[in-house]
C-alpha cells in the first residue's frame, strides 16, 4: 500500500515569535510510520511539531500551521491508499496573527476563528478505494462523539483514546467502526498499538 500518516501538533501565529500550540509528540505517528515500513508500505508522513525521530526511509513533509497540513493532505491523499490522520491539528488559530513582536504592555484579547476540518474535506474526495482513520483525543471515555465524527467524516475506523495519552508512552483506545463495532483495547505502548493499527488498516481493503 500507500500509506499517509499525519504527525505531531500544528503551530498558530500569535505574532512573529508565538505562538498556539499543544502537546501532541508525534510519538504514535513515529511508531505507525514504523509499522507501515516493516510491512514493506510506502510510507509518507506530513510532520507538524514532533518531539521524536521519524523513520529516514519515510518520505517526509514538513509543515507548520493547520493550513499548512490540509494543503499538505489534500495534495498526497490522492496518490495514496490509505490515509492515518494521527496528528493533532489546532481547532482554533488567531483570526489576525501580527507582523511583528507583540511588546508587553498590559492585558490583550486575541480573537480565534475555528480551523477547517481536514478529514471531512478528505472525505469529499476519498475515492472507494482509498481508505481513510481519524483519532478522536477525549477529555474523558466518550465513544459516542468519536462514532458521531466518523460518520461525518466518512471515516473507515476512528480511534478513541483518553486526554492522559497524548503524551503518553502508552494508550488506552477503542477502536470504531462504521457498522457499529466497537472494540476496546488493553493499555499498551504505543509501539505496539501502532502495529495492532495497522495489520487493522490492510483488513479494511479485504
Amino acid at each position: 500500500m500507500r500509506v499517509l500518516i499525519t504527525a505531531g501538533g500544528t503551530r498558530e501565529p500569535i505574532d512573529a515569535v508565538r505562538f498556539i500550540g499543544n502537546r501532541s509528540s508525534g510519538r504514535l505517528s513515529a511508531a505507525l510510520a514504523d509499522a507501515a515500513l516493516a510491512g514493506g508500505h510506502s510510507t509518507t508522513v506530513i510532520a507538524a511539531a514532533v518531539a521524536v525521530p521519524i523513520n529516514p526511509a519515510a518520505r517526509r513533509i514538513d509543515v507548520e500551521t493547520s493550513a499548512e497540513m490540509m494543503k499538505a493532505v489534500l495534495t498526497e491523499f490522492p496518490a495514496h491508499d490509505l490515509l492515518v490522520m494521527a496528528a493533532a491539528v489546532s481547532d482554533y488559530r488567531p483570526r489576525t496573527p501580527a507582523a511583528g513582536k507583540i511588546e508587553r504592555s498590559g492585558p490583550i484579547t486575541i480573537e480565534f476563528e475555528p480551523t477547517q476540518d481536514i478529514l471531512a474535506a478528505v472525505g469529499r474526495i476519498k475515492r472507494p478505494d482509498q481508505r481513510t482513520v481519524g483519532f478522536s483525543l477525549e477529555s474523558a471515555a466518550v465513544p459516542q462523539r468519536a462514532a458521531g465524527k466518523l460518520i461525518a467524516k466518512s471515516l473507515d475506523l476512528i480511534v478513541a483514546n483518553p486526554l492522559a495519552t497524548m503524551s503518553s508512552a502508552s494508550i488506552q483506545p477503542i477502536l470504531i467502526y462504521p457498522d457499529g463495532r466497537r472494540e476496546p483495547l488493553p493499555v499498551m505502548d504505543k509501539s505496539q498499538f501502532a502495529n495492532e493499527l495497522m495489520s487493522r488498516c490492510i483488513q479494511l481493503f479485504a
